[in-house]
Formats: C-alpha cells, structure tokens, sequence
C-alpha cells in the first residue's frame, strides 16, 4: 500500500505534484513488469512442476496484495473518505516483502523486484530502519543469486550489482521523500489558506450581517418608530377629543394622524428601496429641517402640549454630501421626538450653523432635562426596545468622524449637539 507513495489529497498540476505522479506510476509499472519478467522466466526455464505452479501462485499472490493496497490508497487519496489505508501501511509493506522473501528463495529470478521495494522500505519507514532492512534485503539477493549461479564463491558481479542497486534506491528513495514532503507542506499549506479563506468570508458575512441589522435599527427608529409613537399618541388625542363631544379638534387631529402615516407609508418605501429620506429628496436640509419643526408644533398641538419649535440658520450654506445631510435630518427627528415624548418643554429650537471648518447642528428645549451621567446606564437597561435614539444617533455621527455632545441637568432644558467636519464632507462630495 502506498500509503505514502501516494500523492497527497488534493490533486494538482504543481511540477512537485506532477513529479511524484511520474515517479508513482513508474514504481507500479516497474514493479509489475519486473513480477511479469521473473514469472515469465521462472515457467520458461523448464522449472514448471510442482514447485514452478506454487512459485507462480505465490507471485499471482503478491501481485494482488500490491495491487489491493495500492488501490485502496488511491481511492483514499481522491476524496479522502472512507477507511484510511495509511495506518495499515507497515503491515502491508511487511507482507509484500514476505512474499517476496518466499518467492527469492523459491527462484532468483525474483532478485530485481527488490529495487521498487527499497523505495517503499524508504518511504513508509523510519530511516534508520529503512537502511537496515534495506541492507538486510540486499544480502538475501546476494545470496539467491550466489545460491543460484552454483559457484563456491560469490562472483564479483553477484555482489556489486545489487549494491550499486541498492546505492541508488537509497539515494532515489530519499529525493522523493524531499519531494514528497514539500507536496505535503504544499497541500497543507493550500488547505490552511483555504480554511482561514473561508472563515474570512464568513467573518466578513458576519460583520456585514451586524452592521446591517444596525443599520436598520437606526432607520427603524429614526422613522418608523417614532412616526408610529406619534400616531398612537395623536390617536388617543382624538378619542379624548371624541369623548368630549369636540368634533371639530379630533377631526384635526385625526387629520395630522393621516398625514402622519402618509410621511411614515413614505419612510418606509424609501426605507425598502434603500433610498435616502423622502423629505430630502424633495428639498434642502434647511428647508427640511423648517418644515421638521413647523410639524413638531403642530403634532404636540394635537396632543394638547403647548410646544414653540423654530428653525435657525447661521453662516454661508454649503452644498453638503448625502450622508451629512440625512444625518443631520436624523438627528434633528429623534432630539425632537425626545423634546415632545420627555421634555414637556414650552420651546425648542433647531440651529443649522456653517463655521468654516465645522458644520453644527444644535437642539435645544428649556424642558425638564436630566442626567446625562445616567444616560448610557438608563439606555443600557431598557429591553422594551426604546432608548436607542442617543446610541442610533452617536453612532451615525462617529461614521462620519463628528462629535455628539448631549449638554443637560434637571430642571435646566437640554442640549444637543452634533458637529460634523467640512473637509472631510469635500471629500466625500469628490469621492
């Protein structure tokens, strides 16, 4: 069994591989022509009794053993499935040499099949015991064909052929196993490439995975989430105003509810189709961000809270790149929706300033503000769902190398504000 003269699992076209194809093929081809040879020569030399049947028989053995090993670890070899013939090498090397032995004292036409088993003695063998077998199988063709030639002393030829034989197996023997393990180091080395390949891929689907589930909170509840709280508070506006008998307010405030899920049936369009926001596409940030506050004030109207919200511009608008502006729209939409849900605030205000270097946005109301100390703690602890906008919103910041700072103490109103850098926005215009 080769079990080691094999080629290693993955079949290739590297000259390494292809060497030891040739040299694989042409120790099964030598090994069964020699076999043929001596079989050939064993019937034709009139030696054809009894003995001659049995020594034939004996061969037909041998050649089955070789060729059931080294089929198997072909097979093996290919798909690397099924038993592995590679533990049973040594047993199968041992009894290929057996035969062999039973056959060299049968007929010394077997000698010259000793050359293809040095090279398996070689491969399948510790070195040092390689060697020794290899000198051991040595002297007993020495010895057959002294016993064989009839003489009282071995000829000069008898001896010296099967060392210079043997010379060159070993030295043949021992450049294919260099080659063969280079293959190995080579299979190896492409299956580890492979592997670590397939785990970057999957760690690569993996971080794209996350990064998309966050993407999709941070719309979710920029959008969606907040439009549908606003609906649902709007509606028990209205069925208050309906239990009072004011036709007229709930019919207004069912009015705003309508307009409230058209925006939001809009949002979530864009949303499927991986657009920007529906309000930026059908004007500026600025304009935007005016209409942003004119419906803040009139949303907290129909839900009974006395709400001022005004849009302010400082400095020179610039053309600002997509990312910044529905980050800033972003950002405006969830620090006013918390003005309206938490505040109870009498005014907010919005300011959009251009400082050169810096694009701002600032967010303001004069409401009942908190501790922002506790902020991350408070937002950390909600399972229900809420308390991401502050996180939502930091991290669509940092992505754009800006800075969120949340300025507030109870009682005192609260601040937001985000800054966003000018030069790398050119960049991104460019880009």
């Amino acid at each position: 069994m080769e079990s080691g003269t094999g080629l290693p699992g993955d079949p290739g076209t590297a000259p390494t591989v292809v060497i030891l194809r040739v040299l694989r093929v042409t120790l099964h081809v030598g090994f069964a022509a020699l076999l043929g040879v001596a079989v050939v020569r064993l019937l034709s030399t009139g030696h054809v009794g009894v003995l001659g049947y049995a020594w034939t028989a004996a061969a037909f053995v041998l050649a089955g053993v070789y060729l059931t090993g080294t089929l198997l670890e072909k097979r093996y070899a290919a798909n690397r499935t099924g038993l592995d013939p590679r533990r049973y090498g040594v047993l199968w090397l041992g009894i290929v040499t057996a035969l062999w032995l039973v056959l060299l004292a049968g007929s010394a036409e077997f000698s010259w099949l000793a050359f293809p088993l040095f090279f398996l003695h070689l491969h399948l063998l510790p070195r040092r015991v390689a060697l020794l077998t290899i000198a051991l199988m040595t002297a007993a063709v020495i010895a057959a064909q002294w016993a064989a030639s009839g003489l009282p002393t071995p000829q000069p030829a008898v001896v010296i052929g099967p060392l210079l034989g043997a010379g060159f197996a070993v030295v043949t023997g021992l450049a294919y196993s260099a080659l063969y393990r280079e293959a190995e180091n080579q299979r190896r080395a492409v299956s580890e490439l492979t592997r670590t390949r397939a785990e970057l891929a999957a760690s690569q689907h993996d971080a794209g995975v996350h990064a998309e589930r966050e993407r999709l909170a941070r719309e979710i509840h920029d959008t969606l989430a907040q439009g549908l709280s606003s609906i649902v508070l709007m509606v028990r506006a209205a069925e208050k105003s309906l239990a009072d008998g004011d036709i007229a307010t709930a019919t207004e405030r069912l009015g705003l509810v309508r307009q409230t899920a058209s925006e939001n049936l809009s949002e979530a369009r864009h949303f499927v189709r991986g657009l920007s926001a529906p309000q930026l596409q059908e004007a500026s940030l600025i304009e935007s961000l005016r209409r942003l506050c004119e419906r803040t004030e009139n949303n907290a109207a129909a839900r009974g809270l006395r709400l001022r919200c005004r849009f302010e511009l400082d400095g020179d608008p610039v053309e600002l790149p997509q990312p910044y502006r529905v980050t800033l729209l972003r950002a405006a939409q969830a620090s006013l929706a918390n003005v309206t849900d938490h505040a109870d605030a009498g005014n907010a205000v919005v300011t959009l300033a251009f400082l050169g270097s810096d694009v701002a946005l600032d967010i303001y109301d004069d409401g009942a503000g908190f501790d922002p100390a506790g902020l991350t703690a408070q937002t950390a602890a909600r399972t229900d769902g809420t308390g991401y906008g502050i996180r939502s919103l930091q991290q669509r910041v940092q992505g754009l190398n800006g800075s969120l700072d949340v300025e507030s103490s109870p009682g005192e109103g609260t601040v937001v504000a985000v800054r966003l850098p000018l030069d790398d926005a050119a960049g991104r215009s460019d880009r």
